[in-house]
């Protein structure tokens, strides 16, 4: 009888607790101080010294303390005199009184767009970028001091976006302190374009239009794939939708769209793989592979997960050069060493932790996993596919959770789904990416055999983050983090026991008995006869109205991005919309327009007379064309009917002007479509945004503006009037809101106002989708979507 081979899922662990030291004393000297890396580096060589007094006869023990002797002096000298610099830097000090500087920099990494919460930011693409720069010259008010540190540069998008790493140029503008424990000095918030812009490096303008070309290849592709592609091969998410950006968080792929060490083993491994069936010696490969290796980083950029594994994978390289067997863990040991001691930045950055920890559980926990699975009559394939994703989870899942406050649990799964489909697509982005410049149209056949993979990866993604429970909230910060650890390494242990690994199935197999059948076989969403609900979008509006026939409801507003909207009307089973109304322009409220498309019929889109912002309304007007849907303008005094629901267009009671010069928020706030809906849960009265100006024509103009039910006009902010709430005098009062949102809302003189009328107010950041039945609000109170992502 033949068994199975069994690995040998030994390592080297030689090298491990010098990394260790060189992590800890950097990442002590950010949080409390340089001296604390000192202190650091010279108890690890103490201790190195004592293991080498007494472990003669050892010399595994002997080697690891020799490498922990050396590198602690490493963390005592190079990385704790790069904190103190940076700590004392006169740039830093200048910074913190807030003082005008004109700085000359070097420019360290791509441009990264910052993408803000606010009304328009999202949709009419980023107004800033941030550029991580190193000084080579600095003035302050006029007056030079000395600073060789690294900056952050918050700049105008449109001057600064096609900067390139090593270019030099001059920026003006307000100094400010630096957020976070790194080596940065200073920010400096640019308001003009770059001065003096010198020459960049020939190779990073290959790099640009290479990346440059890839976006323009994926022209060819539906939007969602057409963003994705990019991010899978070369971490530019610059093109994804929120939307995408946001199921792939949930869905715990988000790993996927920042290149990281899988990236480069998969182009190395098919560099390799290829000259290999060519027959060529094991020095001529890794040349190879090297070069490769050494284009890749360029052309993906400097990110501090990238440059861990280039410099393991160039270890790696050289072991095959050598003809050396190298172990992946040394490997892994000497680029954190290498690359803390070169930045000791790195040591507080979430990209490098993340990267670190998967790469460890990968090297340390799967072979080992995936061999007792063999063992136990697992064919090896599905063994090492069910090993990799639980123990990149498992490692990765502390830092996850004290980074982003929540835990996905559906990652494994989602995992196993998209493995087979990630090196595909990254090898034929990479080949389109290099063959379209001088093929173009061998470059879009690429892309288009990318297209299903790059499809497949949506699709796990969005099923994934719907399935009930799929993420669930954790404490944030280090001791969300801690706790995360604490309960993994508890279960970890727990689960050696077999009395322990039946209970828990049978706890597991329970729970799922009891709430799966609740929570998807007969879900208590949405409520039986509900006229109308309140989804939870964020900072923004999105409003259902049912009608008398299942599946069929209109659309008021629909949010600030794709997405929550159509979350919302996918859990009420909505497969038809006769009309979709947009009530103003303002993008918390049209960001959500692609996906109300999805998987529906839309009679038509509705507006108002206002036509501002103008790139709202041509972005509105574009996506009517696409859809072939009518573009309609709704007008006061008109009504429309359907079965079970009525509308009365009570406003806007003015036209503001067709084209106007930059109008500011308020203007656009006042001319929101004001709507009046019967439903079977009685009248309800739907106020856009409309502000002060706009409830005092209304209650001039309109006789009766009693509702049962009101949505608070602009998210429940100061600007409404006592008087235009009490002629209203709602039973219940629905407030739109985004958790932890920037502008106060929901005011608390509004609210209290409210309440004292008798009002029942719910608000969506604190009970989640809020339904409407026989004038009694119904909420989902527990799931609300949380702060937006910033």
């Amino acid at each position: 009888m033949s068994t199975a081979p069994v690995a040998d899922t030994r390592q080297d662990m030689r090298l491990v607790p010098a990394a260790v030291v060189c992590w800890l004393a950097a990442l002590a000297g950010l949080l409390a101080g340089w001296w604390t890396a000192v202190a650091t580096g010279l108890a690890s060589a103490v201790v190195a010294v004592l293991v080498l007094w007494r472990a003669r006869g050892h010399p595994r023990a002997r080697d690891a303390a020799a490498a922990l002797l050396v590198l602690g002096l490493l963390a005592a000298g190079p990385i704790s005199w790069r904190i103190r610099d940076a700590q004392r830097d006169e740039l830093r000090i200048a910074a913190a009184e807030g003082l005008p500087g004109a700085l000359r920099v070097t420019i360290a990494e791509r441009p990264k767009p910052v993408r803000s919460a606010g009304y328009a930011d999202r949709q009419a693409g980023a107004r800033s970028v941030v550029l991580a720069a190193d000084v080579r010259t600095a003035s302050v008010d006029g007056r030079p001091v000395q600073s060789s540190g690294r900056v952050l540069l918050l700049a105008p998008v449109d001057q600064w976006t096609s900067l390139l790493p090593g270019q030099e140029v001059t920026g003006t503008g307000l100094l400010m302190p630096p957020r976070g424990a790194d080596l940065t000095v200073a920010v400096l918030s640019v308001r003009g374009p770059p001065a003096e812009p010198g020459p960049s490096p020939w190779w990073q303008r290959a790099a640009a239009g290479l990346r440059a070309g890839l976006h323009d290849l994926c022209q060819v592709l539906p939007d969602e794939p057409a963003g994705l592609l990019p991010g899978l091969v070369l971490g530019d998410t610059s093109a994804l939708s929120p939307r995408v950006e946001q199921e792939f968080v949930a869905a715990g792929l988000a790993h996927l769209t920042a290149v990281s060490g899988g990236n480069l083993a998969v182009v190395c491994g098919a560099v390799l793989l290829l000259l290999r069936l060519l027959r060529l010696g094991p020095r001529l490969s890794a040349a190879a592979a090297g070069t490769c290796l050494a284009g890749f980083l360029v052309l993906v950029g400097p990110e501090p997960s990238v440059l861990r594994a280039g410099v393991m994978a160039a270890v790696a390289l050289l072991a095959l050069a050598l003809g050396r067997r190298g172990s992946a863990l040394p490997a892994l040991a000497f680029a954190v060493c290498v690359l803390v001691v070169a930045d000791p930045a790195m040591a507080t950055d979430f990209g490098f932790a993340l990267s670190v920890c998967a790469t460890g559980g990968l090297v340390l926990l799967a072979p080992r996993w995936a061999d007792a699975l063999v063992r136990r009559g697992i064919p090896p394939g599905f063994a090492e596919g069910l090993a990799i994703p639980l123990a990149a989870f498992l490692v990765t899942a502390p830092v996850l959770a004290g980074m982003a406050g929540s835990v996905s649990l559906v990652s494994v799964l989602t995992n196993v789904l998209a493995a087979p489909v990630v090196a595909p697509a990254t090898v034929l982005g990479v080949l389109a990416t290099v063959t379209g410049p001088w093929w173009p149209g061998a470059g879009k056949v690429l892309v288009h055999l990318a297209d299903p993979e790059a499809r497949w990866l949506i699709t796990v993604a969005r099923h994934g983050a719907r399935a009930p429970g799929a993420v669930i909230a954790w404490p944030g910060g280090w001791m969300g983090g801690l706790l995360a650890a604490a309960v993994l390494v508890v279960l970890v242990l727990a689960v050696r026991h077999r009395r322990v690994r039946v209970l828990m199935a049978v706890l597991v197999a329970g729970a799922l008995l009891v709430f799966v059948p609740v929570r998807v076989l007969a879900p208590a969403w949405p409520p039986r006869n509900w006229a109308m609900v309140e989804c939870d979008v964020g900072q923004g509006d999105a409003v259902v109205l049912a009608t008398a026939e299942p599946g069929r409801a209109v659309v008021v507003d629909a949010g600030p991005e794709p997405g929550p909207v159509d979350e919302c009307l996918h859990r009420l089973a909505v497969d038809r919309i006769p009309l979709l109304v947009l009530s103003h322009l303002h993008a918390d409220h049209i960001g959500g327009l692609t996906s109300v498309f999805d998987g529906r019929t839309v009679g038509a889109i509705a507006v108002g007379p206002g036509r501002s912002p103008g790139w709202a309304w041509r972005q509105v007007a574009a996506e009517a064309t696409r859809r072939a849907v009518p573009l309609v303008e709704l007008n006061p005094g008109e009504r429309l009917a359907w079965p079970g629901l009525a509308l009365d267009v009570l406003g806007p009671r003015y036209v503001p002007a067709r084209a106007p010069e930059r109008p500011d928020g308020t203007t656009i706030n006042n001319s929101s479509v004001v709507l009046r809906a019967e439903t079977t849960a009685g009248r309800i009265l739907l106020t856009g945004d409309v502000e002060l100006a706009a409830q005092a024509d209304l209650l001039a103009d309109i006789g009766d503006l009693k509702a049962e039910v009101l949505k608070v006009p602009h998210h429940g902010s100061r600007y409404s009037l006592p008087s235009f709430l009490a002629a209203v005098a709602p039973r219940v009062a629905l407030v739109s809101v985004g958790a932890g949102n920037p502008y106060g809302h929901p005011s608390k003189s509004t609210i209290d106002t409210l309440t004292a009328l008798g009002a029942r107010v719910t608000r969506t950041d604190l009970d989640g989708d809020t339904a409407v039945l026989t004038g009694t609000a119904i909420s989902r109170r527990g799931e609300p979507r949380g702060p937006p992502h910033r």
